[in-house]
């Protein structure tokens, strides 16, 4: 069959809309065209995805070939759908067989010598192929974050030749098996080391014992000797927060213990995820990230792309 249809997920904020990844030969000079509305670490594609599938042993069809990334207006970024480009290539070239393609998603990015590299955002795309009734083929560095989606089939492979074989029949690759969440216990400050500061205490304490999310603000008129900055003791007191939440925190004869739940983490998990690097594992803490220089723009969620960084960091 000389076409061939692979299905992905591209990345939008925390949300992982449908990619149909359609690769179809044709008779004509050797080419290849890559359309869709790719940006430019798509279009390299072509290149990774050559070299992957000869150094793996593969015959790389001397045809015209047309690959379509749909829907076209929707544009897709990264090295995601290399995996999917070269599965989609082999299947229409009759290599591997097509017809197992249709139940099962693909991410990752491919090097040069067809090895998988984890790519980001692995979570929402999860979550969303749970929902299609699909499994998941990920890179293994993939697979702990991409199983966090519970009830989803996982497959985790290192190489090209492995996605292959999985296919043919040769090398059934097996579902993965989770580890789990990462505890991990930050070293937050102890609420208790901030002096006075009763009416933030005692909102910091509300918001964490009812889970809720958090913004410090501190009016112009109170910061005309350091404009932009918070106020004395807001950063101890937003630290405190996440040690009232992991061990608790005793005010009076009053105590505020926080528990984990697992479906707490996970739904703050692809918020995580989108600014993590790539393949690694997820952590059941709350995050917490400091932006004293903020803008209104930035804290408000009106510019364009927006990802969170790693804990502390600026996005």
């Amino acid at each position: 069959m000389s076409l061939a249809i692979v299905h992905s997920r591209a990345q939008v904020g925390v949300e992982a809309p449908t990619v149909t990844v359609e690769a179809h030969l044709a008779n004509g000079l050797p080419s290849l065209a890559l359309v869709g509305l790719p940006e430019t670490a798509v279009k390299e594609s072509k290149d990774r995805v050559r070299s992957a599938i000869l150094t793996s042993g593969f015959d790389f069809p001397a045809r015209r070939i047309t690959l379509n990334l749909a829907p076209a207006d929707l544009p897709k970024d990264g090295g995601r759908f290399d995996l999917a480009i070269a599965l989609g290539i082999l299947a229409a070239s009759a290599q591997i067989p097509g017809d197992r393609l249709d139940s099962l998603e693909c991410l990752g990015e491919l090097a040069l010598s067809g090895a998988l590299r984890p790519v980001q955002g692995v979570l929402p795309a999860a979550l969303a192929a749970r929902k299609a009734g699909r499994a998941l083929l990920v890179p293994k560095a993939n697979a702990e974050e991409a199983s966090l989606a519970s009830g989803l089939v996982v497959y985790a492979a290192d190489h090209l030749l492995e996605v292959a074989a999985h296919f043919n029949g040769v090398s059934p690759i097996a579902p993965f098996e989770a580890q789990g969440l990462l505890r991990q216990v930050l070293p937050y400050p102890d609420l208790a080391d901030v002096q006075g500061q009763a009416a933030a205490k005692r909102g910091l304490l509300v918001a964490a014992a009812g889970a809720h999310n958090l913004l410090f603000f501190r009016a112009a008129r109170d910061r005309q000797d350091s404009p932009g900055q918070p106020s004395a003791g807001s950063a101890a007191s937003a630290g405190g927060t996440g040690s009232a939440g992991s061990r608790g925190h005793t005010v009076g004869s009053q105590s505020v213990a926080i528990g984990k739940l697992a479906a707490a983490a996970i739904s703050a998990a692809p918020s995580q995820c989108i600014g993590a690097s790539a393949g690694g594992r997820r952590q059941s803490t709350a995050p917490r990230r400091d932006h004293p220089g903020a803008s209104r723009r930035a804290v408000s969620g009106r510019a364009a792309r927006i990802r969170p960084q790693g804990t502390g960091g600026a996005s």
